[in-house]
């Protein structure tokens, strides 16, 4: 629920904020999730100084603006200092018209452009076939599927920042929704990364999926190797299913998303330039010669 701004330096008086600190961070779903919110109470003279009238519309719970109104939100809640918020609210305050619906075990939302799934408990979300990391993981409180407001800001084409003067979060409307997939993701990137992720390490969780992509992208930055993913896997010597043929195989849609994922950004095993399975290689040139890093999996990675 929207609620316009004119008596918004009185209302502000009766909320405590929850700080710009929240902003600044970006789960498991069986751990207890606490809502660290605090409600809007109004004393008799403020109600009165509001209008009782005024005073009783307003949105009830934590409070956040949206292009100059007011949005309540009794689900708002600070997790490992990223402030989170109910999918459902943020999406028709932006988007009136919007459909949002729980479909088996997701959020499904569908928009003027914009088509996106939230399952709680994943550490992504999908908006227009792309994946957006939620490194704490899609939360679910009190019925409600919660998700990081910059997250969900960037799914819809918003932007988020914190409004000093009123300490309080201020979200923007701009696009009203990311750039899709097809046009946002290199198509030879995209489908030679997915292909040496599942090729390398498709039976291993998402995280080691991960770690192999970053490997890959690591190695595609670094002057000591070729400067495009192609130019990295079918390096000579580098990556067997590149020679045997593996590499050509159809990538499982876990591959596909840790693909994605790693495109926008998110790096597993630090700098690492190398990975290797010990048990297959037990005295391997990375192990006697490269720092190791860290191990997940079957994989231990080197830089």
């Amino acid at each position: 629920m929207k609620w316009r701004t004119g008596c918004l330096m009185l209302c502000l008086m009766v909320v405590l904020p929850l700080g710009s600190k929240a902003l600044a961070a970006e789960a498991a779903t069986d751990e207890k999730v606490t809502n660290l919110s605090t409600q809007v109470v109004l004393d008799d003279a403020q109600a009165a100084e509001i209008g009782r009238e005024h005073a009783a519309s307003l949105p009830s719970g934590p409070l956040y603006l949206v292009d100059g109104e007011l949005v309540g939100d009794e689900n708002l809640t600070v997790y490992h200092e990223t402030t989170y918020v109910s999918l459902q609210e943020f999406v028709l305050a932006l988007q009136p018209d919007a459909s949002v619906c729980w479909d088996g075990s997701q959020v499904v939302v569908q928009a003027s452009g914009l088509t996106m799934t939230a399952k709680p408990g994943n550490c992504y979300i999908e908006a227009n076939g792309r994946a957006l990391h939620v490194p704490d993981g899609v939360l679910s409180l009190n019925s409600s599927t919660l998700v990081p407001i910059r997250t969900a800001a960037q799914a819809m084409g918003a932007s988020v920042d914190w409004d000093q003067e009123n300490s309080m979060i201020s979200v923007h409307s701009g696009t009203g929704a990311i750039t899709p997939a097809e046009s946002y993701y290199d198509s030879d990137d995209l489908y030679w990364l997915s292909h040496i992720i599942n090729a390398e390490s498709g039976g291993e969780p998402l995280e080691g999926k991960l770690a192999v992509g970053t490997v890959i992208l690591n190695r595609v930055s670094s002057p000591r190797f070729q400067n495009t993913i192609y130019g990295v896997v079918f390096a000579p010597n580098q990556f067997t299913p590149a020679s045997t043929g593996a590499i050509y195989r159809e990538p499982n849609a876990e591959s596909i998303l840790a693909a994605k994922l790693c495109l926008e950004g998110v790096r597993v095993g630090g700098e690492s330039l190398y990975f290797v399975n010990p048990t297959r290689a037990p005295n391997s040139w990375a192990a006697r010669n490269r720092p190791y890093v860290t191990t997940i999996g079957h994989h231990s990675f080197y830089a």
